[in-house]
C-alpha cells in the first residue's frame, strides 16, 4: 500500500523572489533518485512494523515529491494520505522559538532577559552554586539552562494544566550543570518558553502560536488541539508489541504543550520547512511570514555545542560531525552535506523528523504512527541516493562588485604584468607579504611555463568578498584565487597563482573540509 506522487511545480508558499531557488529548475535532475527514497522509506515501513508513515522532499523551495504507506488507523484502514495529521512531538520546539524571537523582534522582550522576569516561580530556585548565573531565556532556548534531560519524563507531562506546572515550579528544578555551561536536552525548559510567550503576548500560547504564526503561514491543518482534527484525518499512534500492533493512548495538550504537543500533515510540516529554507541566502527583498529572514538564520546558527560525532560503518566509513543546538532546532556540519539544519520528535505512538541542507536547496520531511519511528538513518541514505544524480550541488555564493571587478583585474595582470595595475589592486599587506618582484617573477615563470592563458574559465565565489576562478592555458591551466580586504574600496590582501592540469571549476567552499 505505497503511494508516490511527483510533486513539481506545486508551490507551497508564495515566496516572492525566492533566493532559495536556484538559477535552473533541479527537480526532474534529482527525480531518478525519488524510486530509491520511495524504498528506502517503505522497506523501513515494512521492517520495522510502523502502520503508516508520510513523507517528502523538497527542493529550491517547493515539495517535489509525496509518499505515503499504510494506514492511519488499524481498525477503519484509512489510507495515509499527504494531508493526516500526525503528531510531531519535539518539533512544535522550533514553531516555539519562533514565537519567542516574533516578540523579540517586536521589542517586547530580550534573550538574555532572565526568565524569572516572565516566570515569578523561578525567582526562588536553587542554584547549584553561588556563582550560577541567572537562567535567561537564551539559555532556554538552546538547552543550555542546565536542567537534566528529561525526554522520558517530558513526554508525560503534556496534560498539565497551568496551575499544575505552576505548583510544579514552585516545588524547584533540580540543575545538573550551573546555567550556560552544557547543551542538556530540556522539555522542561521549553514548556517554560511557553509560558514566558504566554505571560509577553497576554494570550495562551496555543492561541499566539495560531494567530501570530500558524495563520499567517496558512497551516490550516496545524494545530495544538488534538480533538480539533477531523477523525477522518487523524492518524492514530501504535507500538509495536507482542507481535501486534497496540495503539497508544492519546496524550492530551497541556501547559506543557511548547514543547510538543503539536499536529501537522505533510503538505503543512512541508509548507513550513519551505519557509524556513527561504531565509538563505541573505539578500534584499521583501519578507514573507511571520518572522524576519535574518531571525530564521539566526535560529539556524549554533548557540550551544554539542559533543562531535564520529561514525564508521562498513559502507560509509568514518563521518565527522560538529555542531549542536540553534533555536528549537538541531545544526550541525559535515564534510559530505555542508550545513544540515533538523528536528525529530519523538511520542509514544509517533516519530518524525524534518531535516534540510541550507547550502543545498534540499529537505526531507517524514512522519509515522510508530512510537519513536526511527527515521535518520533513512534520511541518509534518501540523501546519498539523491546525491548519485550528480544535480545535489551546494548553491553558489554572490559575488560582490568588487569582487568581480578584481577578478577582472587580476587576470589581465597575469595575462601581462603592469606595475601600475599591480599597486592599484593591492591592500598595503599583499607586498609586504610577498615582494612585489617576486610576485611578478612566479608569475612570468608560471606563463613562461603554461603560454597564454584566457580569462574565460570557471568562477566560483565563495563568499561576496572571496574567490576562485580557473584561467584555461595552452599547455594546461592556471588556478587563482583572491581574498579582499575590509577597506574600502576593497583591495587583494591574498593573491595565490598555481598551476593546474585541469579546467574543471573549483569546489565550492561549503563542500571543502580542511583536516
Amino acid at each position: 500500500m505505497v503511494r508516490a506522487r511527483c510533486l513539481a511545480g506545486l508551490l507551497l508558499v508564495s515566496l516572492a523572489s525566492s533566493a532559495s531557488a536556484q538559477t535552473a529548475d533541479r527537480a526532474p535532475a534529482l527525480a531518478p533518485a525519488f524510486p530509491e527514497v520511495d524504498r528506502i522509506f517503505t522497506d523501513y515501513a515494512r521492517a520495522g512494523h510502523v502502520p503508516g508513515m508520510a513523507w517528502g522532499i523538497l527542493v529550491d523551495g517547493r515539495l517535489v515529491h509525496t509518499g505515503t504507506f499504510g494506514v492511519q488507523d488499524t481498525t477503519t484502514q484509512a489510507p495515509v494520505t499527504a494531508d493526516t495529521v500526525f503528531r510531531i512531538a519535539s518539533m512544535t520546539k522550533s514553531f516555539t522559538a519562533v514565537a519567542i524571537l516574533a516578540l523579540r523582534d517586536a521589542g517586547t522582550l530580550s534573550l538574555d532577559d532572565p526568565a524569572e522576569r516572565y516566570v515569578p516561580e523561578l525567582a526562588r530556585l536553587a542554584y547549584p552554586t553561588t556563582d550560577s548565573p541567572r537562567i535567561t531565556i537564551r539559555h532556554l532556548l538552546s538547552h543550555a539552562a542546565g536542567f537534566p534531560e528529561d525526554n522520558p519524563w517530558g513526554d508525560q507531562q503534556l496534560a498539565l494544566t497551568d496551575d499544575q506546572m505552576a505548583a510544579l515550579l514552585r516545588q524547584g528544578i533540580p540543575f545538573s550543570n550551573p546555567p550556560g555551561l552544557a547543551y542538556e536536552y530540556s522539555n522542561y525548559g521549553f514548556a517554560i518558553l511557553g509560558r514566558i510567550v504566554a505571560a509577553v503576548s497576554g494570550m495562551p500560547y496555543r492561541d499566539y502560536v495560531r494567530t501570530q504564526v500558524l495563520d499567517p503561514l496558512g497551516l490550516s491543518a496545524t494545530t495544538l488541539d488534538a480533538p480539533a482534527v477531523p477523525p477522518g484525518r487523524l492518524a492514530h499512534g501504535y507500538r509495536w508489541e507482542d507481535e501486534r500492533w497496540k495503539e497508544e493512548p492519546p496524550l492530551p495538550d497541556g501547559a506543557f504543550g511548547a514543547m510538543g504537543g503539536m499536529l501537522t500533515s505533510l503538505r503543512d510540516l512541508s509548507t513550513y520547512v519551505a519557509w524556513m529554507m527561504d531565509a538563505w541566502p541573505a539578500r534584499d527583498g521583501a519578507e514573507v511570514g511571520p518572522l524576519r529572514r535574518a531571525s530564521r538564520r539566526e535560529m539556524q546558527q549554533v548557540w550551544r555545542a554539542a559533543p562531535a560525532l564520529a561514525r564508521f560503518t562498513p559502507t560509509s566509513g568514518l563521518t565527522l560531525q560538529a555542531g549542536g543546538y540553534g533555536y528549537g532546532l538541531r545544526v550541525s556540519q559535515t564534510c559530505a552535506v555542508g550545513h544540515m539544519v533538523a528536528h525529530s520528535g519523538g511520542l509514544p505512538g509517533f516519530g518524525s523528523l524534518m531535516r534540510w541542507y541550507p547550502e543545498l536547496g534540499v529537505g526531507l520531511v517524514a512522519m509515522g504512527s510508530l512510537t519513536y519511528t526511527a527515521w535518520a538513518p533513512r534520511f541518509d541514505a534518501a540523501v546519498a541516493a539523491l546525491a548519485k544524480t550528480g544535480a545535489l550541488r551546494p548553491r553558489q555564493a554572490e559575488p560582490s562588485p568588487a569582487l568581480v571587478a578584481m577578478r577582472a583585474d587580476v587576470t589581465r595582470l597575469i595575462q601581462q604584468w603592469d606595475d601600475t595595475l599591480a599597486d592599484r589592486i593591492a591592500a598595503n599587506n599583499l607586498y609586504l607579504d610577498t615582494a612585489r618582484e617576486r610576485r611578478r617573477r612566479q608569475i612570468e615563470d608560471l606563463r613562461a611555463q603554461h603560454g597564454e592563458c584566457r580569462a574565460d574559465g570557471p568562477f566560483v565565489a565563495e563568499n561576496a568578498l572571496r574567490g576562485e576562478w580557473v584561467m584555461p592555458c595552452e599547455r594546461g591551466a592556471l588556478r587563482v584565487s583572491i581574498t579582499l580586504a575590509p577597506i574600502v574600496p576593497p583591495k587583494v590582501q591574498h593573491l595565490a597563482v598555481r598551476s593546474s592540469t585541469t579546467t574543471d571549476a573549483p569546489t565550492p567552499g561549503p563542500m571543502t573540509c580542511v583536516y
